[in-house]
């Protein structure tokens, strides 16, 4: 049996924890202190709550942040200083260049999670043989964006079309819309990096879906992706397809 400890217990984290596969343990998780009460309510001593990883004393086979990218600048080096796997989904902390570095120093293994888009196998293969120009779009509902810095940048509230309120690099969007431009920091480390690739974040008050559009140039050719995902009921920032991705971290692991 694996055993994972999960940082955040958020609406993410909840529907990890719905869905885990039964060859895997959870051990530990990782919250704030108001959430205590309610996971030792829920869980009772099968689970130990922390204020911080470095509170467990065991070795957890992965460490799975499905929480924000304040929680992978907080915790991730110290994670991987102890020699331990983490897999993240808040990959917009990496538009932080000093970070990044820590992290790839720091030892254990870090891996980042595909979240709410695909193809970003292909994307990886195709910079092999050299990319040209990678341009990442995400489309969501007023819904999405709110309490987000969209709200500076557009009228949430009188947008009546599908509008472009943002334009500019993945480490300027990852930067910006914490909650929202994790997979443009996905995409980013897959292929041109942070700087080169181009970012637009669109509102559209005609959908209840969170729309990927993925368009890559380069040597191999070109390719085009539009993945278009429900978000999940209770955060409507996050793509049900980005949780399923932590849940496939899981059943792989129970697989080795």
């Amino acid at each position: 049996m694996k055993k994972i400890m999960l940082v955040g217990y958020g609406a993410m984290a909840q529907a990890v924890i719905e869905r885990l596969p039964t060859q895997v343990a959870l051990g530990w998780i990782v919250a704030r202190e108001a959430h205590h009460a309610a996971i030792r309510a829920r869980f009772g001593n099968a689970v130990t709550v922390l204020d911080d990883p470095q509170a467990c004393t065991e070795n957890p086979d992965l460490v799975l942040e499905c929480a924000s990218q304040q929680a992978v600048a907080q915790y991730a080096e110290a994670i991987l200083t102890r020699g331990w796997h983490l897999a993240i989904i808040s990959t917009g902390a990496l538009a932080d260049s000093a970070l990044e570095q820590r992290l790839q120093q720091a030892g254990g293994r870090l891996t980042l999670l595909s979240g709410a888009v695909a193809g970003i196998d292909g994307l990886v293969a195709a910079k092999e043989g050299g990319l040209a120009r990678v341009t990442y779009q995400s489309r969501k509902s007023p819904a999405s964006w709110r309490g987000s810095y969209a709200e500076m940048l557009i009228n949430l509230n009188a947008v009546s079309e599908a509008t472009i309120f943002f334009e500019g690099s993945a480490r300027e969007a990852a930067r910006l819309f914490p909650a929202n431009a994790n997979v443009a920091a996905t995409v980013a480390l897959g292929g041109v990096g942070m700087d080169d690739t181009r970012v637009q974040l669109m509102v559209d008050p005609t959908t209840q879906r969170n729309t990927h559009t993925l368009h890559v140039e380069g040597l191999f050719g070109e390719f085009h992706l539009e993945l278009s995902g429900l978000p999940l009921a209770s955060n409507p920032k996050t793509s049900t397809l980005a949780a399923l991705s932590a849940v496939r971290a899981c059943r792989e692991l129970a697989q080795r």
